[in-house]
């Protein structure tokens, strides 16, 4: 896909953060917009900030976790605008919890969202991307699905997940010569709201010194080294050059290549600057 003009594009978890950002940019560029996210004032901000471009644009309230109401938003965003070219799934959510303790509905929640609302999505649209000939599927990971990290443990389960399904859907998509392609996106820290949105589960004080809040905060100071705006340009290109997999921010880079070059070695050196980030 080497232009988006005149393209359909739908994207989850719009109203906020690189789901806005790649909402823009898109429109920008000329893509028409189906949008959904669960925060509607945000989202109806996203939308009505993309139509400006010119471009079509529709928008709805969408859990991702929930399998009928994302087949039902794939279904209206085709007949809405007569095809659907990419699927991008961006929704995503974050606890911080030791594993030890994490609560199973705290586990649940955090699974539902990241994970499944990413099957959900590959799955309710792919019939629809077959269709254009020139489908791409736009699935976020994260550096912590490159990397596991102390007290993230569900959310390292979550992206590494979503890494795994992304870069299988990717082999087989090229197998069975459909006319769709997959992207797996590593964003590292992007200057968002999912940190400041995050779930603190219970007992993060013994694992990491510091209370939830406390740790929310110094997390917040060390995310925000690359911009929403900056990692939708970053996206955007790997998607026009095909890419499988792209680091999103100097941080996602250079852990990749550390993990690379450490193997496993890289956990203690992980285990160590956290507790120094922490002041442990």
């Amino acid at each position: 896909m080497k232009s988006f003009k005149g393209k359909v594009a739908a994207i989850t978890g719009a109203g906020s953060g690189m789901g806005r950002t790649l909402s823009l940019e898109l429109a920008r560029r000329g893509c028409h917009l189906a949008l959904s996210d669960v925060n509607v004032k945000g989202l109806e901000e996203t939308a009505a900030s993309a139509r400006a471009f010119g471009t079509k644009v529709t928008h709805a309230r969408v859990d991702v976790a929930n399998r009928a109401e994302m087949y039902a938003w794939a279904d209206q965003a085709a007949a809405d605008h007569g095809k659907v070219n990419l699927i991008f799934n961006n929704a995503g959510v974050a606890l911080s919890s030791p594993l030890e303790t994490v609560t199973q509905a705290d586990f649940e929640w955090i699974v539902n969202i990241n994970f499944w609302g990413v099957v959900y999505g590959t799955q309710a649209f792919l019939p629809y991307l077959k269709k254009t000939g020139d489908g791409h599927i736009v699935n976020t990971s994260s550096l912590f699905g490159l990397m596991g990290a102390p007290g993230t443990g569900t959310y390292c389960a979550t992206k590494f997940a979503v890494r795994g399904y992304t870069e299988s859907l990717r082999m087989e998509l090229d197998m069975m010569r459909y006319g769709v392609s997959a992207t797996c996106v590593h964003p590292g820290g992007i200057r968002t709201a999912i940190n400041r949105d995050s779930r603190i589960g219970e007992n993060v004080d013994k694992l990491l010194g510091h209370s939830g809040e406390e740790v929310r905060e110094r997390f917040e100071k060390m995310l925000n080294t690359t911009t929403a705006e900056r990692a939708a340009l970053i996206i955007l290109r790997a998607v026009e050059r095909n890419a499988r997999r792209v680091a999103v921010g100097p941080d996602a880079k250079a852990m990749d290549l550390i993990i690379r070059l450490l193997g496993s070695w890289y956990q203690p050196l992980v285990a160590w600057n956290t507790k120094k980030m922490l002041g442990r």
